[in-house]
């Protein structure tokens, strides 16, 4: 049984930065693609980043060049460091995983809330 375990939201000031953590527990498929997705109040659901087995990222244009996804050196861990939030980065934001086959995610984490609020 694979669990993608969240952690790191919370209330954020305008301009403030944060950092979230996913970690893979169980067995999951590797190699695989880790992402970053977010919901926002009355918005559906979108990716914001992913990162491949190989390093290659992805951004949502909305937070390029002030976000940076990685993953630790056991390919076990992704992070999302976001810099300059803004109201618009209000949501919840959940870890998925998948082969790398298709694009269909497989594993999801249970959402951690990122509320940025003066």
């Amino acid at each position: 049984q694979v669990q993608l375990v969240e952690s790191g939201g919370g209330l954020v000031q305008p301009g403030g930065s944060l950092r979230l953590s996913c970690t893979a527990k169980g067995s999951i498929a590797r190699p695989n693609v880790m992402a970053w997705f977010r919901q926002g109040p009355g918005k559906e659901r979108e990716l914001v980043a992913s990162i491949g087995w190989d390093g290659n990222t992805y951004y949502v244009d909305s937070v390029k060049g002030r976000s940076t996804i990685s993953r630790d050196s056991a390919k076990s861990t992704v992070y999302l460091e976001m810099n300059n939030l803004n109201i618009d980065d209000t949501a919840v934001y959940y870890c998925g995983a998948r082969g790398m086959v298709g694009s269909h995610y497989d594993y999801w984490g249970q959402g951690t809330q990122v509320t940025v609020s003066s």
